[in-house]
C-alpha cells in the first residue's frame, strides 16, 4: 500500500510540475506568435492521441495528449517534418492560398513572416522559461524571504583540500571563482561542480583582503532529494546556530533582481556543468530522464513533512517545494531547448540564421537531414538518461533477484 501512495504521490507531481513547464514554454510560443498575427492550428500538451480537446472562436485546437512529455504549437502550414518549407515548398503553398481566393492570409502564415518575427517566435519559448524562474524566485523572496548564513567559515576539516589551500576558521568568504558571495550557499553552489577544478578564493580575514586557490575534490553524499550523488567538497563548514540564521526579505524591484541573478546562477551552473560532462571530466551518470526526475519530484513534495503535522500544512509545505523545483526545471529545460539541435528551438534559430545571412532557407531535404539527426540525438538522449535512471533506482538487481 504504501509503494502506491508514493507511486502516486510521484505521479502526480510530476505530471503537475513537468506540465506547467511545459505549458508556460508552449505559451512563449503561443503569445509570441499572436502577436505577430500568426495563424496558429493547434495548442497541445502531450503528444499522442487527444485525452481531452477543445476548439475556441478563433480556430485554434486546445488538447491534451496522452502522452505528457513535452508540448507544440502547430501553425497553419507546418506539414514538412522540420516544420520550415523551402523555397518551392513556399512558392507552391503561396499558389495554393491564392488559387482558393485566401491570398489575403498569406501574411498570418508563419513561414510568410520575416525572419526575424519567425526567430522571436521560437526563442519565446526558452524565454518563457526563464520569465517563469525569475517571477518564482521572486515571489518567494518578497513574500518569504530567504534564510542566509554569512559565508565565514568556522570549521576546516584536517586534510581537506580548505586545508591545503589556507583557509581557516573565522575566514569570511567573499568571492568564489569570480562570483560574488553574499551566503554560504553561494560558496556551495560554485564547488559542487567544480571538483578537480582549482578555485580562487577571496577571503576577508581580520579586516585585510587574502586571495586563496582551492581545488575541490569528489565526494559521494546521499542528497536527500536527488540520491547518491558524487559532489565537490572544500572540507569547509559554517555557523550553524539559530543565531547565524538571518532572514532577507526584499522589496519587488530587489526580489526581480536577486530572481534574475539566482535563475542565471542557476544557468550557468548547468551550462559549467555539461561542459565538464561533454569534455569528459565528469561522468554521464548523473544525467536524469523521465523517471529521476520523478524520483526527484516525489522527494521535494514529501521534503519537510511531518505525520504529527495537520494534512493542509504538509500540502502547503509540499506546494513550496515544488515550486522552488519548477522554477530549477523550468531555467534547465529553456537551456536544453536553446542548444543548437534540429527538433529543438536552438536548431530552428540555426535554420533561421542561415536564412537571415543567405537570403534564403535552407533546402528542405537537408532540413529534414537535420531534424532526423537531432531526433535520433534527443532519443538517444533520453534513452541514455531513462537508463542511468534504472541504474539508480536498482531496477536490474530487483529483476535479477525475482529469478534468482
Amino acid at each position: 500500500m504504501e509503494m502506491i501512495q508514493g507511486f502516486l504521490i510521484a505521479a502526480i507531481a510530476f505530471l503537475l510540475v513537468l506540465g506547467i513547464v511545459v505549458t508556460v514554454h508552449e505559451l512563449g510560443h503561443f503569445l509570441a506568435a499572436k502577436a505577430f498575427g500568426t495563424k496558429i492550428d493547434r495548442f497541445s500538451i502531450g503528444f499522442g492521441q487527444a485525452i481531452a480537446s477543445w476548439r475556441d472562436k478563433s480556430g485554434v485546437d486546445w488538447r491534451i495528449g496522452w502522452l505528457p512529455i513535452g508540448g507544440y504549437v502547430r501553425f497553419a502550414g507546418d506539414d514538412n517534418a522540420a516544420s520550415i518549407p523551402d523555397s518551392e515548398d513556399l512558392a507552391a503553398m503561396r499558389r495554393d492560398l491564392i488559387d482558393q481566393g485566401r491570398g489575403a492570409e498569406i501574411d498570418r502564415y508563419f513561414h510568410f513572416k520575416p525572419v526575424y518575427q519567425r526567430a522571436i517566435i521560437a526563442a519565446a519559448g526558452p524565454a518563457a522559461n526563464f520569465l517563469l524562474a525569475i517571477a518564482i524566485f521572486a515571489v518567494f523572496l518578497s513574500t518569504l524571504g530567504e534564510w542566509v548564513v554569512p559565508a565565514r567559515i568556522a570549521q576546516v576539516e584536517p586534510g581537506s583540500p580548505a586545508a591545503a589551500a589556507g583557509l581557516r576558521p573565522g575566514d569570511l568568504i567573499l568571492k568564489a571563482d569570480g562570483r560574488r558571495v553574499v551566503r554560504f550557499d553561494d560558496v556551495a553552489e560554485v564547488v559542487s561542480v567544480r571538483a578537480n577544478v582549482p578555485i580562487t578564493f577571496v577571503v576577508d580575514r581580520g579586516g585585510r583582503e587574502v586571495v586563496l586557490t582551492a581545488t575541490p575534490r569528489w565526494q559521494l553524499r546521499d542528497d536527500p532529494v536527488g540520491g547518491p550523488q558524487r559532489i565537490g567538497v572544500l572540507g569547509i563548514r559554517p555557523e550553524q546556530s539559530s543565531d547565524d540564521f538571518i532572514n532577507v526579505r526584499y522589496n519587488p524591484i530587489e526580489a526581480v533582481q536577486r530572481g534574475a541573478q539566482r535563475t542565471w546562477h542557476t544557468l550557468e551552473t548547468t551550462v559549467f556543468y555539461l561542459g565538464r560532462m561533454i569534455t569528459g571530466q565528469v561522468s554521464a551518470d548523473q544525467l536524469r530522464g523521465p523517471l529521476g526526475i520523478a524520483t526527484v519530484t516525489k522527494n521535494v513534495a514529501t521534503l519537510g513533512n511531518d505525520s504529527s503535522d495537520g494534512f493542509l500544512e504538509n500540502l502547503g509545505r509540499s506546494a513550496l517545494n515544488l515550486a522552488q523545483l519548477v522554477a530549477v526545471l523550468s531555467v534547465s529545460i529553456g537551456f536544453m531547448n536553446l542548444l543548437p539541435v534540429p527538433v529543438l528551438d536552438g536548431g530552428h534559430l540555426l535554420f533561421y540564421a542561415y536564412e537571415a545571412v543567405f537570403r534564403r532557407p535552407l533546402a528542405a531535404k537537408v532540413q529534414a537531414a537535420g531534424y532526423r539527426v537531432g531526433l535520433a540525438l534527443v532519443l538517444g538522449l533520453m534513452l541514455f538518461a531513462t537508463w542511468n535512471d534504472l541504474q539508480r533506482l536498482h531496477v536490474f538487481k530487483l529483476i535479477g533477484g525475482l529469478f534468482s
